[in-house]
């Protein structure tokens, strides 16, 4: 599942910093993306291991799908470190690329969004069902299954002929508008159960915590939606139309960095929306870095 704007390719394939420093402008580019980079890693980072130390968190599904993605988007904020600093181009043709392994994280993040999704819908709305059959197991190899699909399909796709590839490419953004309006679907329907059947329920911890889930899964999954669609709509106008925007790299293209703002936005959301992950990212983390913020 490629996530990424075809450029074409510049001459020589000599690895260089991302911008020439000729101007303001690259100066500003260069600090925001090392700001960048780091502000996801300090976010996503503390969660993945919080959430790793606490026993408490591990033995709830939904915070099984934050861990998966806060993985991702930790390595995403690592590749931004070589992506957004130095000459790089995704694509086909690529210049400086990784196969495509670091863009490829966002389409982990994608399918865990979805999975996550439906776990919500039927933990609150069949949630006998749900107890009885959707184990911890399950969960984990529902996470391992999202990695291990988008990579193997990038596997295939890099051993493939270039003509075949492109086909398989093109194949792969069809499938993805069939899971973006899965997406879509589902953050509506979540909304109206969240909105209307959770208020009907008696008071109680579990009503708690389906409200806080579905409340986080909505937002993460929105402002998912709208960092990486104009990414998406790009790539689309680019097959089909022959149009589309042109950038000199991943640092100045605005698309992919808004697409890789979600490292940032989605464990601040997770941050936002958690209490009890809060607490254990202070106990477990910020308290041991910093002990004020432990007695804070």
């Amino acid at each position: 599942m490629l996530l990424f704007n075809l450029t074409p390719p510049v001459a020589g394939a000599v690895l260089r910093l991302s911008v020439d420093f000729n101007s303001p402008v690259d100066y500003l580019i260069f600090i925001f993306q090392i700001l960048f980079a780091t502000a996801a890693v300090l976010l996503a980072g503390p969660v993945v291991i919080s959430i790793l130390c606490s026993r408490a968190l591990r033995l709830q599904n939904r915070f099984i799908f934050m861990l998966n993605t806060s993985i991702c988007d930790t390595l995403v904020g690592l590749s931004v470190y070589y992506q957004g600093l130095f000459d790089v181009q995704e694509g086909y043709p690529s210049r400086n690329g990784t196969y495509n392994v670091l863009t490829t994280l966002l389409g982990v993040n994608i399918m865990t969004f979805l999975f996550a999704q439906f776990d919500r819908y039927f933990a609150v709305c069949h949630s006998f069902a749900y107890m009885r059959f959707v184990t911890r197991r399950v969960i984990i190899s529902t996470n391992v299954y999202c990695w291990f699909h988008v990579y193997v399909q990038l596997l295939i796709q890099n051993v493939l002929p270039l003509s075949k590839a492109v086909q398989m490419y093109v194949f792969s953004i069809i499938t993805l508008q069939f899971i973006v309006l899965s997406k879509v679907a589902m953050t509506i329907k979540l909304y109206f159960v969240a909105r209307y059947q959770l208020e009907r329920d008696p008071p109680s911890a579990e009503r708690e915590n389906n409200k806080e889930s579905l409340r986080i899964i909505i937002f993460v999954v929105i402002s998912f939606l709208v960092l990486w669609v104009p990414s998406f709509v790009n790539i689309v106008l680019r097959l089909i139309v022959g149009r589309g925007l042109v950038f000199r790299n991943e640092a100045t293209n605005p698309f992919a960095i808004m697409a890789r703002l979600n490292a940032v936005c989605t464990p601040a959301v997770y941050l936002w929306g958690s209490p009890a992950l809060r607490e254990a990212t202070v106990r477990t983390v910020w308290g041991r870095v910093c002990p004020r913020c432990r007695r804070r």
